[in-house]
């Protein structure tokens, strides 16, 4: 793999579907599945096998269906959980699985009430074992955001001579700052040893509204995996976005990072996760949202029209939407109400313009938007025809 290249790992099939009413069946699983292989991630998380015959049945059809990406299994840390991944898988082109542990304090204390060396030993059994199933063998080190770096190290150190071929650095509860996140990663990268015989994944929460920060300061200091979800969705306050980390690594080529990722597809891959588990998505959503690149502010809407580039940094077109939108509302101006008329087959002279702005603005004041049926009504109330 280039070393500018940055895997795109997404879990909207497991971690995004654990969100309450957010279940799919194996059918809408299948089709989201495909649509992510030919969006171009470069592995799927089809579920947790060991969870339920559903996910099962879901993990094993998708194996069989995915052409390109790496399918992956979730299981815990023992033999049953990595069993019935493997099963699961068998049908895959590039089957992974994908186990751990958690390791920090609190982990090893309340949750396993076991000890540091305890969790290294069943840490490496577990990526032993699953080795024995795939070559591809993925490890989380479950809190390692809250986990003491120096014991994380040790724990990776020993994975990695298990055979580990990714090494997840989850942070779990969203905690982390993105100094604090990419600085344990770039500890990782520098004092692990055999590190180089592994990739780096940057697993990040949105607890604190800084998943996006976190995964992008991971891959700046060394990591080569992002793993994230359609419409950063996922338990609690969300996962990464897939969306979003993708189109900043490539709106800022400085970075010298790329993925696989089509991006024409971005919106309407997102339009099919929103429809498919009823999880609407916020209208200022990055990216994606509806008001991405709509634009209601007079000051705003002059500029767009004259040169998209004064208030977007990005084409609507690159990420699937085909235009940007000109908004219609009290506090819009002359230029978006010419633009706007001129849409709907009105060609207005300045003359006409300012006759019919202060009506225009009157109209905006009773009303939170202006659509194509007011602006009609308000040509024909001026007696002014189509000039097309």
């Amino acid at each position: 793999m280039s070393k500018n290249k940055v895997q795109i790992f997404d879990t909207t099939l497991r971690d995004g579907e654990q969100v309450p009413g957010c279940k799919l069946n194996t059918e809408q699983k299948l089709v989201i599945a495909e649509r992510l292989d030919i969006l171009g991630v470069d592995v799927i998380e089809a579920g947790f096998p060991i969870s339920s015959p559903g996910d099962f049945t879901s993990v094993e059809k998708i194996a069989k269906l995915v052409k390109s990406a790496t399918v992956c299994g979730l299981t815990r840390a023992n033999k049953k959980d990595i069993e019935v991944a493997a099963q699961a898988l068998k049908f895959a082109k590039r089957p992974r699985i994908h186990t751990g542990i958690g390791t920090s304090e609190s982990h090893i204390k309340f949750k396993f009430n076991s000890t540091q060396e305890k969790i290294i030993e069943r840490a490496k059994d577990a990526v032993l074992y699953a080795k024995s199933f795939v070559e591809d063998v993925e490890f989380y080190a479950e809190d390692a955001g809250r986990t003491d770096n120096e014991y994380l190290a040790r724990v990776l150190e020993e994975v990695i001579k298990a055979g580990a071929t990714v090494l997840n650095i989850p942070d779990t509860t969203g905690y982390c700052l993105p100094d604090e996140y990419g600085a344990k990663i770039k500890y990782l990268k520098e004092n692990v040893k055999g590190i180089d015989k592994a990739i780096l994944s940057c697993h990040c929460h949105n607890d604190l509204g800084l998943a996006t920060a976190n995964a992008i300061a991971g891959v700046q200091n060394g990591a080569r995996q992002i793993e994230c979800t359609i419409n950063g969705i996922g338990e609690r306050a969300g996962n990464t976005a897939l969306e979003e980390v993708v189109m900043i690594l490539k709106q800022h080529p400085y970075l010298d990072l790329d993925t696989n990722i089509n991006t024409k597809l971005l919106y309407s891959t997102s339009r099919l996760v929103q429809d498919s588990m009823g999880m609407v998505v916020q209208p200022n959503k990055a990216v994606i949202g509806e008001n991405a690149f709509a634009h209601s502010s007079g000051i705003h809407q002059d500029g767009v029209i004259k040169n998209r580039e004064t208030y977007e940094i990005m084409d609507p077109a690159d990420v699937g939407v085909t235009e940007s939108s000109i908004v219609l509302t009290a506090r819009s101006g002359r230029a978006a109400l010419a633009y706007r008329a001129k849409n709907v087959g009105y060609d207005l002279t300045k003359i006409q313009l300012d006759d019919i702005y202060p009506q225009f603005l009157k109209f905006a004041d009773h009303h939170k938007e202006v659509n194509n049926e007011d602006i009609h009504h308000l040509m024909e109330l001026n007696h002014i025809h189509k000039t097309n």
